[in-house]
């Protein structure tokens, strides 16, 4: 499930992504304008700077814009920057793995195997998914269909 921390970083990126070639914004009228408490964006947007997704600039001309462009930001890796991994639960992850007390048998433990499936699908879709076309509208129905159905077989 994608956080609090996980949407604002998000809508950050999409107010970012909107801004003309060469404007900045500031934290504030991010924050402001997408209804995001100031000092968490301050902390998300320190997050997606030292990743290398967006940069900053100080100063009254200053402010905050991506770093490269939106078609080249992955929502799948921000979404990583921003809340850890993609895997609904530890054991299933594949960056952050962590055996599960409770559990004897791990590699067939089918609570497991069916999180990494769900963890494979919810990564084909948000690897796939640029910035650019997140903020187009270009992923409805059909689309995430189709990465769904690509990510079954």
């Amino acid at each position: 499930m994608l956080t609090n921390k996980g949407k604002y970083g998000l809508k950050a990126l999409i107010a970012l992504a909107r801004l003309a070639p060469g404007e900045t914004a500031f934290s504030a009228q991010i924050a402001s304008e997408n209804n995001i408490p100031k000092k968490f964006l301050d902390t998300i947007l320190l997050e997606l700077r030292n990743a290398g997704i967006v940069r900053s600039k100080k100063g009254p001309t200053g402010g905050y814009s991506l770093s490269r462009p939106a078609e080249e930001v992955r929502i799948g890796h921000a979404v990583r920057v921003i809340d850890g991994p993609l895997a609904p639960i530890r054991c299933a992850s594949r960056t952050a793995y962590e055996a599960c007390d409770d559990c004897a048998d791990p590699e067939n433990c089918l609570v497991r195997r069916s999180m990494t499936e769900v963890r494979d699908a919810i990564s084909e879709i948000l690897d796939n998914m640029t910035l650019a076309r997140l903020v187009s509208g270009e992923y409805g129905e059909a689309e995430v269909g189709r990465l769904m159905e690509k990510a079954a077989s």
